[in-house]
C-alpha cells in the first residue's frame, strides 16, 4: 500500500523533536528481514530491531497471514466475562517459556500497561494477605518502566518525569549500577554487587513491612544497556525473600531471546515473582504486553475473593485481542522453528567483539554489552544528548537505524542477523562516528 501525505503537521509524534523532524522527515515505508526502506528509496539496516520488537526481522509472512486469518474469522471478543481460544493458548505458550512457577499470564497492550498491571498485582496480593500496609515501591536511578503514570513514578530517568509532577507517592530509588571502573567491560562487571544492599538500607529506613515490591530491569535497556554486576540480582532476590517483598523483573526489552535465553531471568539464573514483557512477544507486528506471575500470587488473590465474584478489578478493552494473540502465537512458532534464542547465544560473542572494536574511536566514551544488546556511549558535545540526536540522524541517512537515549546508542539487531550484517552495522557506526 502506498501512502501520500500532504502534510505531517497533524500528528503529535511520541518521543520525537516534532518541529525538527517535520522540517526534515525520516519516513520508513517498507521492511523485510533486517532492513527497512525510507521514503526516498534508501535502504536502512535495522540495528535496534525497531524498538527491540522485531526479533525475527521485518515482513514475516507467517505473522501477517495468521493475523489476517484471525481478523476474518473473529476480529474482536470482549475480554470481560467472555473469552476466545487464542488468548488461552498464547498464555499457555508463554507460561511454557517462563522460569519455574510463573504460570499465570495477564495480557495488556504494551510494556507500559504491563508495568502498571504489575503494580496493581503487587498491591492486590499484599492486601489479600492482610498486609495492605505494603504500599511503597522500590526502583532504581536510570530506570525506565514505561510511560503510564505508574511506570513514570518508578522511572529513574529525569527527562521522563520532570514535566509530570502528579506521580505516585511512596517510590524510593536505589542507586544505578554504572560505576566508573566498569567502562568498556564486556558482559557482567565483576564489582558492584554491594549496590544491591541499597534495598536493605531502604528496608531499614522505611520499614520492610511497608514495601510491596522492588522493580528492576535485569539489564537497564533504554538508559543505555547497564549490565548487572555479578551477584547483584542474586542479592536483590535474597533481600526480597528475607522481607516478604515481591521482586519484579521488567523484561520488556530482554525477553524473547535478546540475551540468548527466553528471558533474562534464565540468563542470569535469578527468578522473580512477577515478570513484565511486551515488544518481541508479537515480533512488534501487533501491540501487546503481558505480566507473568507465580502460582502463589494468582492463587492468593483469587482465593481471597468470594465465589462468583471478580477477584482482580483490572483489565483493558483490548486485553488478549484476537489479532494480537494470533501474532504472538505465530511469532513464538518462528522463534522455536528457527531456534532464534540459541542463535542469539551463538552469535553474541562475535557481535560483542565487533561492537567493542569501536572503543578506539575518539567520540566513544564507553561500551557495554551482553547477549545481542549493546550500548555505545558517546562523549558529550555541547548540551547532553545533542551529539546523540545528531548522530542518530546522520546514521539514518548513511543507512543505519539504532535507538539513541541521550548520547548513548543502543545496538540490538534482529535475532536473525548474520555476521555480515553485524559487520555492516559496525562499519556504518565507525564511519559516522569517525
Amino acid at each position: 500500500m502506498q501512502y501520500k501525505a500532504n502534510t505531517l503537521e497533524h500528528q503529535w509524534m511520541p518521543f520525537t523533536a516534532n518541529r525538527d523532524f517535520k522540517a526534515d522527515p525520516r519516513l520508513l515505508v517498507r521492511g523485510e528481514g533486517c532492513y527497512l526502506w525510507d521514503h526516498k528509496g534508501g535502504k536502512v539496516i535495522d540495528g535496534s530491531a525497531g524498538l527491540f520488537c522485531s526479533a525475527a526481522g521485518h515482513g514475516r509472512q507467517e505473522i501477517a497471514d495468521a493475523v489476517s486469518r484471525q481478523l476474518r474469522e473473529n476480529d474482536y471478543v470482549p475480554p470481560f466475562q467472555s473469552g476466545q481460544p487464542a488468548s488461552f493458548e498464547l498464555a499457555r505458550r508463554v507460561a511454557a517459556l517462563t522460569p519455574d512457577d510463573l504460570n499465570y499470564v495477564f495480557f495488556t497492550n504494551s510494556g507500559s500497561e504491563a508495568v502498571d498491571t504489575a503494580l496493581k498485582v503487587a498491591m492486590a496480593y499484599h492486601r489479600a494477605r492482610a498486609e495492605g500496609q505494603r504500599t511503597r515501591f522500590v526502583s532504581r536511578e536510570r530506570a525506565y518502566h514505561g510511560v503510564n503514570i505508574g511506570g513514570v513514578s518508578l522511572s529513574g530517568m529525569v527527562k521522563n518525569r520532570e514535566s509530570f509532577t502528579g506521580v505516585m507517592p511512596g517510590v524510593v530509588c536505589m542507586r544505578h549500577t554504572l560505576l566508573p571502573e566498569h567502562r568498556f567491560t564486556k558482559g557482567q562487571p565483576g564489582t558492584g554487587a554491594e549496590l544491591a544492599d541499597d534495598l536493605q538500607r531502604i528496608c531499614e529506613m522505611y520499614g520492610a513491612t511497608t514495601i510491596a515490591a522492588c522493580f528492576v530491569e535485569p539489564i537497564a535497556g533504554s538508559t543505555g544497556c547497564l549490565v548487572p554486576p555479578k551477584g547483584y540480582l542474586e542479592r536483590l532476590r535474597e533481600i526480597c525473600d528475607e522481607h516478604g517483598i515481591l521482586l519484579v523483573f521488567d523484561e520488556v526489552i530482554c525477553g524473547f531471546g535478546r540475551l540468548g535465553h527466553a528471558f533474562a531471568a534464565q540468563a542470569f539464573g535469578v527468578v522473580p515473582d512477577i515478570m513484565t514483557m511486551a515488544k518481541a512477544l508479537t515480533n512488534g507486528a501487533q501491540p501487546m504486553g503481558a505480566v507473568a506471575v507465580r502460582d502463589g500470587i494468582y492463587e492468593t488473590i483469587t482465593e481471597a475473593a468470594p465465589e462468583n465474584t471478580i477477584e482482580f478489578f483490572h483489565g483493558y478493552t483490548y486485553s488478549g485481542h484476537p489479532a494480537a494473540c494470533a501474532a504472538g502465537l505465530a511469532a513464538l512458532d518462528i522463534y522455536e522453528a528457527e531456534g532464534l534464542f540459541d542463535r542469539a547465544a551463538e552469535l553474541s560473542p562475535y557481535f560483542l567483539d565487533r561492537v567493542y572494536e569501536l572503543q578506539d574511536v575518539d567520540a566513544v566514551a564507553d561500551i557495554r554489552g551482553y547477549g545481542l544488546l549493546a550500548g555505545v556511549e558517546l562523549k558529550a558535545d555541547g548540551a547532553p544528548g545533542a551529539r546523540g540526536a545528531q548522530t542518530q540522524k546522520d546514521l539514518f541517512w548513511k543507512g543505519l537505524h539504532i535507538k539513541f537515549t541521550g548520547d548513548c546508542g543502543i545496538v540490538a539487531p534482529p535475532l536473525i542477523v548474520a555476521k555480515e550484517q553485524v559487520d555492516e552495522i559496525v562499519g556504518i557506526l565507525r564511519d559516522t562516528l569517525a
